[in-house]
């Protein structure tokens, strides 16, 4: 049956957005004979849920993966019963009239095929996406080189988004943005559907070209309006959008305007695109660099002020000069190496080592440099020096939150001192963990919101500017979308074997683990404790993880398998002789959530030999497939989580079996190893297992 208006919304990961804007729609349509649509490109926020609880009459298309605007639209346009079809995006809120006046335009303007209102940024300013021309070769370089921002009121400039008119007047347009598009279905029908060459950006425009094309107009009207918080799904991709945007107007040039005088709009494309690319990457360069620089600063200051200190002027800065930079590029290095620079929020402690490190290479240039070597002494004071001054400028930036009456030192302060935090588990016990956290006199942490471990936990009430952001599994995503500096994980509510896997997926994600333990002895091995009140936060530093633990590991292994290969010879040979003995392979658990096939040997068709028989895993550890010292052999139907080390031929818990251990001993032994890994452990832990009786 043809209802009078199809409503259709994309959605990606703006769940709360998007409930907003389907109860905005929802009341806007209660005069209406219409539908509504929401096609939702794999997000995992809980999205899915949300509509299927609270909207049970929307017509729900649950992707697994992100289609893309495009193709995700076309999903439902397919299915749509409306005379007239509306694409709107989740990140709106409809006025209750928009839909009302918007079709009781198109009913008297039977020449009109597509309209579209006016579109308010938050702020009520005009959001000029909402009318526009074609990017023609030369709106295109205006776009991208930004000539249309720095002249909108130019007819020859602003041509992009019509800047030069009155945004209060009915306009005939060439395009409209697809954030509100309302087209006639038999204009849909005459025209086809959105062009899936277009991932995200650009279809509307292609459409509304091809909408020309067949001779029907385009109406821009301010009778009514809408508001758009731009760019909410964006924010949520995976992906660099702006490399996207530039390639799909590149994609509408090659399309539309390519007889003839492609080659020309093709280079001032290319031109436009290097432009504002240069510029886009000399202000990621310079938002990057700029710590480093600072503190570059501060130490040729800690070196000028020792010379001052040492020789009472600066007369010698001549012959300082290179000495000044050289040993400042060290010191720079060394904080560098310690990894001082790759979280928002530094650690004071890896500063002054960094310091120190710098200070232990520069006095070494004496004997290796000596044109470089100068007065020891110079050196020494401004190493003492630049360790107030590296830390210092920093808590002084920090300190800046006291000045809540300037916005803006504050919120550097804020930037610089507070990490950003997510709690895992919206229960009761992970709303204490909120509420210590969140009232905490000293303000240390900026609670962000929760991460859920099942759908379940989207569900869950949470108070007012601390929602469920995402489930646990979608942590990459969202701690690069937010700049996430620390999780808190409550073992209430987690497990072990989640919490390993969570820290073992997220180690390049610079993000630190905390973890409010329910047995305090669990956690084994040196750790730091921050207290608030009676929660104690136990940081989960697990040195396996570390770019150097994993490179010794490895050498270890191929070392000592190297050693054992003769052995291993006259092992096989004998497993190849005896009637019961068998090689054979095998499907175990690899300990990243997956399974591996090792070489095994059989008794009798089962796995439980005697250690000699088990030496021809040593093929396997010398593939990279096991380690001489990791996690129990488990076969793959065995669930089990990603523990982020691999199976071992040896381990911890394999020499300590015959204790009969149970889940918590297991942990704890697993938990250990993980916190206190060297290679001097692997060494000792193979040791005890060639002098233990099976």
């Amino acid at each position: 049956m043809m209802v009078d208006l199809s409503v259709i919304i994309v959605s990606y990961n703006v769940r709360f957005f998007l409930e907003q804007a389907l109860l905005s729609i929802s009341k806007a349509l209660k005069t209406v004979s219409s539908e509504i649509f929401v096609v939702d490109n794999g997000s995992g926020d809980g999205s899915i849920a949300m509509v299927r609880s609270r909207f049970p009459d929307v017509h729900l298309i649950a992707n697994t993966e992100n289609m893309g605007f495009a193709r995700a639209n076309n999903q439902a346009l397919s299915m749509a019963r409306g005379k007239v079809v509306c694409l709107i995006n989740p990140d709106t809120l409809v006025q209750e009239d928009t839909f009302r006046v918007c079709l009781d335009y198109l009913n008297g303007n039977p020449d009109t095929a597509a309209v579209g209102c006016k579109v308010l940024n938050p702020d009520g300013t005009l959001q000029l996406a909402c009318r526009r021309s074609y990017p023609t070769p030369w709106v295109a370089f205006t776009k991208v080189t930004g000539l249309s921002d720095l002249f909108p009121q130019s007819r020859v400039f602003g041509k992009y988004n019509l800047t030069y008119l009155n945004p209060d007047e009915e306009a005939d347009v060439e395009a409209l943005s697809g954030s509100f598009m309302m087209v006639r279905k038999e204009v849909i029908d005459k025209v086809g559907l959105l062009d899936e060459s277009f991932f995200m950006y650009g279809e509307d425009l292609d459409w509304c070209y091809r909408i020309r094309q067949s001779g029907g107009h385009i109406k821009y009207i301010p009778y009514t309006q809408i508001i758009h918080y731009k760019g909410q799904s964006a924010k949520e991709a995976s992906f660099d959008t702006l490399p996207v945007f530039y390639n799909a107007m590149r994609l509408f040039v090659k399309k539309h305007f390519s007889r003839g005088w492609y080659t020309l709009p093709q280079w001032f494309l290319i031109l436009g695109i290097w432009m504002r690319g240069g510029v886009g990457f000399a202000m990621r360069l310079m938002r990057n660099l700029l710590l480093p620089m600072i503190d570059f600063g501060c130490c040729a200051a800690g070196l000028m002020m020792a010379i001052l200190i040492r020789f009472g002027n600066l007369y010698r800065w001549d012959s300082y000069r290179i000495v000044v930079l050289l040993y400042s590029l060290i010191w720079i290095g060394s904080l560098f190496a310690l990894g001082v620079y790759e979280r928002r929020i530094q650690n004071t402690v890896k500063m002054i080592g960094g310091i120190l490190l710098g200070w232990v290479l520069n006095t070494s240039l004496t004997f290796f440099l000596p044109q470089y070597a100068h007065s020891r002494q110079v050196v020494l004071m401004a190493g003492v020096i630049n360790a107030f001054f590296v830390p210092g400028w920093r808590q002084i930036v920090r300190g800046f939150t006291r000045f809540g009456h300037i916005p803006g030192l504050a919120k550097l302060g804020r930037r610089m001192g507070r990490p950003r935090t997510l709690i895992v588990g919206p229960d009761n016990f992970g709303m204490q963990i909120l509420d210590r956290l969140h009232g905490d006199k000293s303000n240390r942490y900026e609670v962000l919101g929760f991460l859920g471990l099942t759908d379940d936990d989207f569900l869950c009430q949470t108070p007012p500017g601390f929602p469920v952001l995402g489930l646990v599994d979608d942590l990459e995503r969202i701690a690069r979308t937010h700049r996430i500096d620390e999780v808190i994980f409550s073992s209430e509510s987690t497990s072990y074997d989640r919490i390993l896997t969570t820290v073992m997926r997220s180690k390049d994600l610079h993000v630190d683990f905390k973890m409010v333990p329910r047995d305090l002895d669990v956690i084994i091995g040196r750790t730091s404790i921050d207290r608030l009140d009676d929660i104690p936060l136990v940081d989960l530093d697990y040195r396996i993880y570390a770019a150097p633990n994993r490179f010794f590991k490895r050498c270890v292994d191929i070392g000592v398998s190297v050693l054992i290969l003769p052995v291993l010879f006259f092992n096989i040979i004998f497993i190849i002789l005896h009637p019961a003995y068998r090689l054979s392979r095998r499907k175990v658990l690899d300990g990243r959530g997956g399974c591996v096939t090792i070489l095994d040997t059989a008794l009798n068709g089962r796995f439980d030999v005697p250690r000699f028989g088990r030496l021809v895993r040593i093929l396997s550890v010398l593939t990279g497939k096991m380690s001489l010292v990791g996690m129990e052999v488990l076969p793959c139907r065995q669930t089990k989580a990603a523990l982020g080390y691999k199976p071992g031929m040896t381990g911890l818990v394999q020499v300590n079996k015959r204790k009969s251990l149970g889940e918590k001993e297991i942990e704890q032994y697993r938990v250990f190893y993980l916190k206190n890994y060297t290679p001097l452990l692997d060494l000792e832990i193979v040791f005890r297992s060639l002098f233990r009786i099976d």
